[in-house]
């Protein structure tokens, strides 16, 4: 084992406690204490997971997650010590895979961690195509990359796998519960809300040429289209 992941949380005593249960499994470990710093170690790791806090000093992990766009196919847990729902389906909606609520049983981080790095590995592997083209728009995929000409679109990886998904299968209706259970891999807690936000990012962000691409089937869920 060697990947690479990257824990960003301000209390440095959880921080180092990850960090030592983390290589005692095989990984490689980087740390930072506060969200800026978290940044700068996030683009010289280049790591393959991020363990990330939500309430942290100089920047909170949701000002993390908004500069984190472009980060590839790299895997966020986010670290919460907040109960209320509204403040986990935020991480998630902003990009994070899945969280987890403190106190956690460090087992129960590793399970999760291994079960995201094995989703990630097998989205890879899976794909033997490396570019798919619908009209103007083409979708790189081992570089996780939606162009529209020379211009590259800025999407989220949710927003990113949940295009190719539909992208791949032209005319296939998708409920929004099978696509949560294709995008998010996990029993998402946000409900089925969150695909219509997604859903409604990507519209906006292909534009008023290429937003017919994805459209509603009233009653059913979304489907993508050649024209």
């Amino acid at each position: 084992m060697n990947e690479k992941i990257l824990i960003i949380e301000d209390e440095q005593s959880i921080a180092h406690a990850i960090a030592y249960a983390l290589r005692r499994e095989g990984y490689s470990v980087d740390m930072a204490y506060n969200g800026v710093d978290g940044l700068h170690k996030f683009e010289q790791f280049k790591p393959d997971a991020l363990i990330l806090d939500v309430m942290m000093p100089v920047l909170d992990g949701y000002g993390v997650l908004k500069k984190l766009d472009h980060r590839g196919n790299v895997g966020i847990i986010m670290l919460t010590a907040k109960e209320d729902m509204v403040n986990k389906v935020l991480g998630l909606e902003l990009g994070a895979d899945d969280y987890i609520t403190k106190p956690f049983d460090m087992r129960e981080l590793l399970a999760r961690l291994k079960s995201l790095l094995r989703r990630l590995e097998k989205k890879t592997d899976d794909r033997e195509q490396t570019e798919i083209h619908l009209n103007e728009l083409v979708l790189l995929l081992k570089q996780r990359k939606a162009m529209v000409g020379e211009k590259e679109l800025t999407l989220t990886p949710k927003e990113f796998d949940l295009l190719v998904l539909l992208v791949s299968n032209l005319e296939r209706v998708y409920d929004r519960e099978q696509l949560l259970d294709l995008i998010w891999g996990m029993e998402y807690i946000g409900g089925t809300r969150t695909v219509d936000i997604h859903i409604q990012r990507l519209r906006k962000k292909l534009g008023s040429a290429l937003n017919y691409i994805i459209q509603t089937v009233h009653g059913v869920g979304y489907k993508a289209t050649g024209g």
